[in-house]
């Protein structure tokens, strides 16, 4: 099924996908809100899956775990909530600084009709009011690789308080690194009441209210849009602040709702755009003329193409995404060259063989597809790397350019030497 984007084909396409689970989004979220855990009910692959994912070694102490529904538990002969009361216990126990527990939903507790809601509640009376216990699915059968953190913080909004409420919410995991220099440049501008969420502390969540105006550091939050809309807040439409323009565009658009001057704006930002624009540039002739890929993953696949298209000239040969929220991306899509053909949704087979028909230089896909792409000679760039790299704002913006340099500049040298 076709319909008109902005400017560009938007095909609709249904059939098998190959991505990660929700579950993913626990290995980011874990680092950022420090006072908090994540409790996965599943199984022995859920947790292999997080293990693998996070690159814990055993010896760590992540703040994550799987509490596993094993064949007693499937087959009725144990009584599920009380085994969960019992790893809480334990949990609570050697962890007393917990603040915020989400019990997570996987495939395994969906199949067997685990009421993780109801288990929440009574959770909540049994430790509370010391601690929160909040509920949200990590399933693959309900959301995709980066749909865990969207659902996460949709469980979290309700906690907010309704004042004081800033005047902007930058909504979406980021770097600590990359929120405090993002902090720096709002106060540059004059806008002290800008606030961010998530943040590293559960227990003192922003407030949220009518006028309080929502800008997305990240583009797969739209569930968590909705939360905080029906809480009376405004979105705010913006590109996402990836690169040296996206991020001028997206600091832009607030500093405009806040009345900022623009010469204070100029100001402010313009040693930093200079210092991404010069960053990027180093990039450019590695990757300028090159055609890249791809397949849908993460929904950072409209602004990373944006990117690559208006900062480092490659050729977008296709772009796919799970979702096109217009609200979302549609300064994007603005942005985006009026011939490019995007698909929304998957059919693995069909884009698989768009792929090897096209040739591209460079596929952006999912750990799943990379290996065999890479073993028909195709280059690729993992997805999930995209997620895990700091890449927003300006003193990223270089080391976002590079990610899709090097595996050009390793065929380049393997070339060389054959």
């Amino acid at each position: 099924m076709n319909s008109q984007g902005s400017a560009q084909l938007i095909v609709k396409e249904r059939g098998q996908r190959e991505v990660f689970c929700g579950l993913t989004g626990i290995v980011w979220l874990h680092r950022k809100i420090q006072d908090a855990f994540f409790l996965v009910v599943g199984s022995r692959t859920c947790a292999h899956l997080l293990q693998s994912a996070a690159g814990v070694m055993i010896f760590a102490e992540p703040r994550f775990a799987t509490a596993i529904i094993d064949e007693r538990d499937l087959a009725g002969l144990a009584d599920v909530h009380e085994s969960l009361n019992e790893v809480v216990d334990q949990l609570l126990a050697r962890r007393p600084h917990i603040r915020t527990l989400f019990l997570v939903g996987s495939c395994p507790s969906e199949v067997i009709k685990l009421d993780l809601e109801r288990a929440a509640e009574r959770l909540a009376q049994r430790h509370g009011p010391r601690l929160r216990v909040l509920n949200y699915s990590g399933s693959g059968i309900e959301t995709t690789f980066t749909e865990g953190e969207d659902r996460a913080l949709t469980a979290l909004v309700p906690a907010m308080p309704s004042a004081p409420a800033p005047a902007f919410l930058v909504v979406g995991a980021l770097a600590d690194v990359v929120e405090d220099q993002f902090r720096r440049l709002f106060a540059g501008l004059g806008m002290e009441n800008v606030a961010f969420f998530p943040g590293n502390r559960s227990d003192a969540l922003p407030a949220v209210g009518p006028g309080t105006q929502v800008v997305l550091a990240q583009p797969f939050l739209a569930s968590t849009l909705k939360a905080l809309e029906d809480r009376g807040a405004r979105h705010l439409p913006a590109p996402f602040p990836l690169g040296a323009e996206g991020t001028t565009a997206w600091l832009h658009a607030i500093a405009q709702a806040a009345g900022v001057a623009p010469e204070r704006f100029e100001a402010v930002t313009a040693a930093g755009r200079a210092r991404a624009q010069k960053a990027v540039a180093r990039y450019r002739s590695t990757l300028a003329g090159k055609q890249i890929f791809f397949l849908p993953d993460s929904q950072l696949e409209l602004p990373l193409a944006r990117l690559l298209s208006e900062e480092l000239g490659m050729v977008l040969t296709e772009v796919g995404t799970p979702y096109v929220h217009r609200a979302i991306v549609g300064p994007e899509l603005e942005r985006l060259p009026p011939s490019l053909r995007v698909v929304e949704g998957q059919d693995v087979d069909a884009q698989l063989a768009r792929v090897r028909a096209a040739q591209p230089d460079l596929t952006v896909c999912g750990l799943g597809l990379a290996n065999p792409l890479e073993a028909e000679g195709l280059r690729t760039k993992w997805a999930i790397e995209l997620v895990f790299t700091p890449i927003q704002g300006y003193e990223q913006a270089g080391d976002l350019a590079e990610l899709f340099a090097r595996p050009l500049r390793r065929k380049a040298r393997l070339e060389a030497l054959a």
